[in-house]
C-alpha cells in the first residue's frame, strides 16, 4: 500500500508540471520554443502514465490478496459468518471490495453506505437483464469514463459548440415543432374594408422526430496474462480504441445517415446550394454562390461554418480572388483562431464525400440548426468474471441526428 501511495504522489507532482510546463506557452512564444515545451509536456505525461499503470497492477494485486485471505469458507460454515475483504482505514472501496463484500453478505443489506454507493454507480450485467436473482449478482461489471474523449476525438459531429445537442435518459422519440413562414407576408389594408378570412395565410406547423439508434462496438477480449504482465494499461487502451470506433460509427452516421430506420446525416436532407460545373473541382465563385444561397439571417449565426473533408480543403486552399489573395486564412490554433474562408470558420469532417462525380462535397450554413440527440452517454463495459479467466470489454451507444430547416444548411454538389 506504501509503494501505491508513493507512485500516486509522483504521478500528482508529475501533472502539476506538466501543466506548469504547458502554461509556459503564450501568443509571443516562438513557434520552436512551443514545439520543444510540447514534447517535453508529452514525455512528462508518458511518465505519468506509466507511473498510473505500475500502481494499477499494484492495486489489483493488493485487491486479490485481501480477497483471498479475508474469507476462509471452511472454518465458516453459516453463510451469515461469511466476512466481505479487508479495507485499509482511509482507503476508497473499490467496485471489487463492494462487490465481493455483497457477495459475502448474501445481499446489499448488510453493506455499509460506501459499498452501497459503488455498486449503484456501477452496471450489473444480468443473466436476465433487470433481475438480480437471476444472476445478476454474479458477474460485475464496470463502466469506464475514458471513453468520452475518445469518441469526441473522432469527429466534429458531436461537438456541442457547433450543433445543438440533446441529452435525454430514455430513448423514447423525442419530437420537434418546425415552423417556416418566411414566404408569408402581410398585405395592404384599405380603409373601412373587410379583412380577409379564408385560411389562405395560416400558419403551417410541421414536426422533426429523432430517433434513439444503439451502436456497439461487440466484444473485444484480452488475456488474464496480457493484463498482468503488459507495460500498457491494456484496459484503457482497448476502452480508448473502443471509443474511437464508436466516434467513427458516430460522426459517420450524423454526417451522411440515410434518415431512413437510419440516423439522418446533416448532409443527407441539407437543401441544395449550387450545383459546381466541374466534377472534380469547385471555384471560387461557386463557394461565394454556395454562401450566398443561404439566408443571411442564418449567416449571421456564431455557429455558421463551412465543412468539407481535408481533400477538399487541400484543393480549396489554393483557390485566389480577384487579387490575387488566397480565399483559405490559416488562423491562430494556440491563441484559439480557427481557419477559415471568406471569414467563415472551417470545420473538417472526414465523413464527408471527396471531389468526384456527383458528391455533395461542401455544406454551409447554420449549424446550430442540426440537432443531435444522446441517449445517456457512450458506455463501455468491463467484464471481469464472465470471460474468466480473460476480460471483455463492449462500447455501446445511442443517438440520433435531424436537420430542423433544410435551408438553414445547403450543400455544394459536383457535376
Amino acid at each position: 500500500m506504501a509503494e501505491t501511495k508513493t507512485l500516486r504522489e509522483q504521478m500528482a507532482n508529475i501533472a502539476t508540471e506538466a501543466r506548469s510546463k504547458l502554461a509556459e506557452v503564450t501568443n509571443e512564444t516562438p513557434e520552436a520554443r512551443a514545439a520543444e515545451i510540447e514534447r517535453e509536456f508529452d514525455a512528462m505525461m508518458a511518465d505519468h502514465d506509466k507511473l498510473g499503470a505500475r500502481a494499477e497492477r499494484m492495486e489489483k494485486a493488493d485487491a486479490a490478496i485481501r480477497s483471498a485471505n479475508a474469507v476462509d469458507l471452511s472454518k465458516r460454515p453459516e453463510f451469515e459468518a461469511r466476512q466481505a475483504p479487508a479495507v485499509d482505514a482511509g482507503e476508497a472501496v473499490s467496485y471489487r471490495q463492494a462487490f465481493y463484500s455483497m457477495i459475502a453478505n448474501g445481499g446489499i443489506d448488510g453493506l455499509d453506505n460506501e459499498a452501497r454507493n459503488v455498486l449503484r454507480q456501477s452496471e450489473v450485467r444480468a443473466q436476465t437483464a433487470g433481475t438480480t436473482t437471476a444472476g445478476g449478482y454474479t458477474v460485475p461489471t464496470e463502466l469506464a469514463s475514458f471513453i468520452d474523449k475518445a469518441m469526441a476525438a473522432s469527429g466534429p459531429m458531436y461537438d456541442s459548440n457547433l450543433f445543438t445537442v440533446l441529452n435525454t435518459t430514455g430513448g423514447n422519440t423525442f419530437n420537434i415543432p418546425t415552423v417556416d413562414d418566411t414566404a408569408v407576408a402581410a398585405g395592404a389594408h384599405t380603409e373601412g374594408g373587410a379583412v380577409t378570412d379564408d385560411g389562405g395565410k395560416d400558419v403551417t406547423f410541421g414536426q422533426k422526430q429523432l430517433g434513439a439508434f444503439a451502436f456497439d462496438t461487440e466484444w473485444v477480449r484480452w488475456s488474464y496474462e496480457l493484463a498482468n504482465d503488459s507495460i500498457l494499461n491494456v484496459e484503457a487502451l482497448l476502452g480508448e480504441l473502443l471509443g474511437e470506433r464508436l466516434g467513427r460509427i458516430a460522426n459517420s452516421k450524423l454526417t451522411t445517415g440515410s434518415g431512413s430506420s437510419d440516423v439522418e446525416g446533416i448532409v443527407t436532407n441539407s437543401g441544395l446550394g449550387k450545383t459546381a460545373a466541374a466534377v472534380a473541382a469547385v471555384t471560387a465563385d461557386e463557394i461565394i454562390d454556395l454562401i450566398h444561397s443561404v439566408d443571411p439571417a442564418y449567416r449571421a449565426s456564431a455557429s455558421t461554418a463551412i465543412m468539407m473533408n481535408d481533400s477538399t480543403l487541400a484543393a480549396v486552399r489554393k483557390l485566389k480572388d480577384g487579387n490575387g489573395n488566397y480565399l483559405w486564412q490559416m488562423g491562430n490554433y494556440q491563441a484559439g483562431v480557427p481557419q477559415n474562408i471568406l471569414g467563415y470558420n472551417v470545420v473538417v469532417n472526414q465523413a464527408m464525400a471527396s471531389l468526384a462525380t456527383g458528391n455533395k462535397v461542401m455544406l454551409f450554413g447554420d449549424m446550430s440548426k442540426y440537432y443531435v440527440r444522446k441517449v445517456g452517454g457512450p458506455s463501455l463495459f468491463v467484464a471481469r468474471e464472465r470471460f474468466a479467466p480473460d476480460y471483455g470489454i463492449l462500447g455501446y451507444a445511442r443517438f440520433d441526428g435531424v436537420l430542423a430547416n433544410t435551408g438553414a444548411v445547403k450543400h455544394l454538389i459536383t457535376a
